[in-house]
């Protein structure tokens, strides 16, 4: 092999960083001596220029029907006009003769729909930007789409959430094509995260949606998140709510999708997520202050929502030199 191919679907209002966070990346590698090279291509229907939802566009290099494999890596952007390309027939045709023909295939962000809408999808678990998984969810029940991964790998078939996740995604490729020295080269000259785990939750809890409209469980959920030290088991907290522990929890399933013990614990989750990044508390300490009693159930608990310890996830994360 004298060279990987790599070739970019994009689109009339597809995102400017879904694409450009693959390009440099890539570009990157080959700068520090990847072997065989990236050559990398963004093609078009027609070769048409790309109007990226940022406004700018960008030339593309091939036209989608012309291009013929074998490919190293076919990927899908994302963006707003991802709709539009999934309801192309056109670009659904080229997109699963090229996947027949590649060695990857992948998508970033709501690039996923075109892929979910070329069938290639189906019967697997994928993930895409956390605000489209419910939407994509209903639209493409064949697909079980897991808002939360950074990006998800099942074989030959990437998925990667939301736009700079594409670094997290490139970063796995080049380390598997190239090694990690390579990777961590790579990453240092992003001046990015060398690379966040393929599982760890894309947003926080505290910053990802909107408070819940019902009054009662708003009011629950901001007592939990304000003191997760404190008692938080369901029967005090419908005590404290004036309700029963059966009624709570049909509210808490009916307006965010999970019991109050499951809720509690990801609270108490990620405002550790928070501590460790922004203090140098002892791992005791902070599953002290964030109601987990032990350092252990504290590792248990991290490892089950962002698939790394407490130790690591500060190591890749702090802001506090740590």
């Amino acid at each position: 092999m004298t060279e990987r191919r790599v070739v970019i679907v994009g689109y009339d209002a597809a995102e400017l960083l879904d694409i450009a966070c693959v390009t440099a990346s890539l570009e990157i590698a080959n700068l520090h001596g990847a072997s065989p090279a990236y050559q990398v291509r963004l093609a078009s229907t027609g070769g048409r220029p790309i109007r990226c939802s940022a406004g700018l566009t960008l030339v593309a290099q091939e036209s989608l029907e012309r291009v013929c494999g074998p490919l190293d890596t076919l990927i899908v952007s994302g963006g707003a006009g991802h709709e539009a390309a999934a309801d192309d027939r056109l670009v659904l045709a080229h997109v699963r003769r090229l996947a027949r023909e590649s060695r990857r295939v992948a998508s970033v962000c709501t690039g996923a729909s075109v892929l979910a809408a070329a069938g290639l999808l189906d019967g697997r678990r994928a993930t895409t930007h956390w605000r489209w998984a419910p939407s994509l969810a209903a639209r493409y029940p064949k697909v079980t789409f897991d808002p939360d991964p950074i990006f998800i790998r099942d074989g030959g078939l990437s998925t990667a959430a939301g736009v700079t996740s594409a670094l997290d995604l490139v970063l796995a490729f080049v380390e598997e094509d190239q090694g990690a020295a390579m990777a961590r080269s790579v990453a240092r000259n992003l001046v990015t995260y060398l690379q966040r785990p393929g599982n760890q939750a894309q947003v926080s809890m505290f910053t990802s949606a909107p408070p819940p409209a019902n009054e009662l469980v708003r009011e629950v959920v901001e007592h939990v998140t304000g003191h997760p030290e404190g008692d938080l088991a369901t029967g005090t907290l419908a005590g404290r709510a004036g309700v029963s522990e059966r009624h709570l929890t049909r509210l808490f399933i009916k307006h965010l999708g999970e019991t109050p013990g499951r809720f509690v614990r990801r609270a108490r989750t990620e405002a550790a997520a928070q501590l460790l990044v922004s203090t140098t508390l002892p791992l005791g300490a902070v599953a002290t202050r964030c109601g987990f009693g032990t350092a252990e159930t504290l590792r248990q608990a991290f490892v089950a929502r962002y698939g790394v310890p407490p130790s690591h996830y500060r190591a890749t994360h702090s802001s506090t030199g740590v």
